[in-house]
């Protein structure tokens, strides 16, 4: 296991699944995951705002969040809180809750789940995930998967073609200094009418959006076994140093904890 802080990663046998235990106190500011998340909060509680709003949860509660979607965290109190929490990639998830629905597309509706039997059956997710055990993981996953996601409905607010594409262009060239008026200019829009669309469609503005993409980036090349200091380079970021302090802010540990299995 590898601890950094309050914060322990625990080597997973199942493909796309990491595992995670946290004590802790800290706050996190506005971040995003690739992947999805699934927990459980074990002590203490804590407050959190989504993309689907602001909510609470506390001992015994399920959290959810889904791939790409903006939220923060901060306990109630100095007591801070304990919990569990399992990243699933999203084709892994995907593919596990693909016969309630074919062809549909899934997300988390709820990012606080109050069910003392999801719990239950969340743990037992857990403790697949850390063994060698892969008929009961998936037996697990699927179990979980086809309770708690739900088939996506209506549709996003309208935006732009243009933002969408200034996004997946700012996705590509992570290590680019982008301009904030070059990037409104080529999408045909004011600085303040882009900075708006932009927003709206990633839930946060560019600059910050752009980092949480390097800090993604910079999880996989190091998981990968890059060289800290290659991957900060390849990720976009100035140097090491500033990938630390990004990594801890998002993770709670560091690039070099995170690597070491």
């Amino acid at each position: 296991m590898n601890r950094a802080r309050d914060f322990t990663r625990i080597p997973s046998h199942a493909d796309g699944v990491e595992a995670v235990v946290a004590d802790s106190v800290r706050a996190f500011g506005r971040h995003m995951h690739d992947e999805f998340g699934i927990g459980l909060i074990e002590r203490g509680a804590q407050k959190s705002a989504s993309g689907r709003g602001s909510v609470e949860a506390g001992a015994g509660d399920i959290i959810t969040v889904n791939p790409g979607e903006v939220h923060d965290g901060k306990p109630f109190d100095a007591g801070g809180r304990r919990w569990l929490m399992l990243y699933i990639a999203p084709q892994r998830l995907l593919d596990a809750v693909a016969d309630v629905e074919p062809g549909a597309a899934f997300e988390f509706t709820a990012p606080v789940i109050r069910d003392r039997v999801l719990a239950a059956r969340f743990r037992a997710l857990f403790d697949a995930a850390i063994c060698d055990d892969a008929l009961r993981f998936e037996a697990a996953l699927l179990v979980l998967a086809a309770r708690v996601l739900r088939p996506v409905s209506g549709g996003q607010p309208m935006v732009s073609a243009t933002v969408t594409l200034a996004r997946e262009r700012m996705d590509d060239e992570l290590a680019k200094a982008f301009n904030l008026g070059d990037l409104a200019a080529e999408a045909g829009l004011s600085r303040y009418q882009f900075l708006r669309a932009f927003t709206r469609l990633t839930g946060l503005p560019p600059h910050a959006y752009l980092l949480q993409r390097r800090v993604q980036r910079a999880r996989q090349l190091v998981r990968g076994g890059l060289p800290l200091a290659d991957a900060a380079a390849a990720s976009g970021f100035a140097d090491q140093s500033h990938m630390t302090r990004c990594f801890v802010r998002c993770f709670g540990l560091t690039p070099g904890a995170f690597a070491r299995r």
